[in-house]
């Protein structure tokens, strides 16, 4: 398993634009094949902070999403909501493998 983390500078303005963007991911994610453990958004702190991850079984799995989601209509649908309110300026992706008991 691999767990994609995505860090995103948000605009502290567009909060609720951003959270509309990130509720259309996660039936997206899910679709695709993947596991979405959900988005979290500034509450105390830094505002402009807003973290997601979500899970694939492999790094292979994730990168056909990747590939799938460039031709997917939701998937346009968000990246196109996205480019047009201008809710986030910037994403930095990490990968995480779970340790278990």
């Amino acid at each position: 398993m691999i767990t994609c983390h995505i860090r995103y500078t948000v605009d502290p303005y567009k909060l609720k634009e951003f959270e509309h963007y990130a509720k259309l991911w996660i039936p997206l994610i899910q679709r695709l094949g993947g596991i979405h453990h959900g988005y979290f958004l500034p509450a105390e702190g830094a505002n402009d902070v807003a973290l997601c991850l979500f899970s694939f079984p492999s790094l292979a799995a994730y990168e056909t999403y990747r590939i799938q989601s460039r031709s997917d209509p939701g998937c346009q649908a968000a990246f196109k909501y996205a480019q047009e309110t201008r809710c986030f300026s910037s994403t930095e992706r990490t990968f995480f493998r779970p340790v278990f008991e």
